[in-house]
């Protein structure tokens, strides 16, 4: 049930989507795939789940080629992409039924369908028309859809978009669970999320790798920034704060307001106050920046 990505280029044109991604899914992983707009995530999940061709490199899903056994992939791939593509003028149980007699034998349709409507959640809204469910239930008849054929990969785009917050929960819950049995990648922009259901993140940014670990070492790596913001009561010029010891970077927020990073092993706060006392500026707040996987992925990510 692994995925094994090697050197994977994508070009579109002249334009390089994909750079020489390499990862590995091991059985069993919840992988949290990030990075900002047009990083190259949804070409790479579109190349596993066997939608668009990669210009070089291997993909193996299962042991399977992408190129050579597509057909063998997509059985055991359930893809959910960003943009969710149901036919709207169909009914829920309707569509559930049509999408699982054509991967399932005719005699597991519907067991597997109440299976899909019980565990999504659908239930109240099994026969309405798909037209005519919130955007949040959409999003449960895409998962249903993209887990019928019971696949080994799950490989899921933006998931929870549009869920309200009670959804939010269930439908990680299922993520989770799902985690326990089968390889799951899935790409989100909601980095509570990675933090709460994800074993592992890798993150992309202009096609490339930049972060590939754990979700608890790239917690940590956060921590280890010592970012603090502080207010003074007065204008302070950048160049000022490099009086700042331990220092590594310092960015205006707002007017009087900064955001500064310390280095490793140092509490920068106290440099802080120490400046402040010698060049006859006042403190007016102080607070430590929470630490997260959000800050690693503005570090990562931000254009330089």
């Amino acid at each position: 049930m692994s995925i094994i990505v090697e050197n994977i280029t994508k070009l579109y044109g002249k334009q390089k989507a994909l750079d020489q991604v390499s990862f590995t899914v091991e059985p069993g992983q919840v992988v949290g795939f990030l990075g900002p707009n047009g990083a190259g995530k949804s070409t790479m999940m579109k190349i596993i789940s066997c939608f668009i061709p990669q210009t070089e490199g291997r993909v193996t899903v299962d042991g399977f080629d992408v190129n050579d056994q597509p057909v063998e992939v997509r059985r055991n791939v359930g893809y959910l992409p960003e943009h969710n593509p149901l036919y709207l003028d169909m009914y829920v149980k309707e569509f559930l039924t049509f999408v699982g007699s054509i991967q399932l034998a005719k005699a597991d349709v519907q067991k597997r369908v109440k299976e899909m409507i019980d565990v999504t959640g659908l239930g109240p809204e099994q026969n309405k028309k798909i037209g005519a469910l919130s955007k949040g239930y959409r999003q449960r008849v895409g998962l249903a859809q993209s887990m019928i054929h019971n696949p080994c990969v799950l490989i899921l785009d933006e998931p929870t978009t549009g869920l309200d917050p009670n959804q939010l929960v269930e439908i990680r819950q299922l993520i989770r669970t799902l985690g326990k049995e089968k390889t799951v990648i899935l790409s989100t922009h909601i980095m509570q999320e990675v933090e709460a259901i994800c074993d592992r993140v890798v993150i992309i940014n202009k096609g490339k790798i930049v972060a590939d670990d754990t979700t608890q070492l790239l917690q940590q790596q956060a921590s280890d920034q010592g970012v603090i913001v502080v207010e003074f009561d007065k204008i302070v010029q950048e160049g000022l704060l490099k009086k700042v010891n331990g220092l590594v970077s310092a960015e205006m927020i707002r007017t009087n307001t900064w955001k500064i990073k310390g280095r490793k092993g140092t509490d920068i706060r106290q440099e802080i106050f120490r400046f402040a006392a010698e060049t006859g500026l006042s403190v007016l707040t102080l607070q430590k920046e929470e630490s997260n996987i959000e800050s690693v992925f503005h570090q990562l990510t931000r254009e330089k």
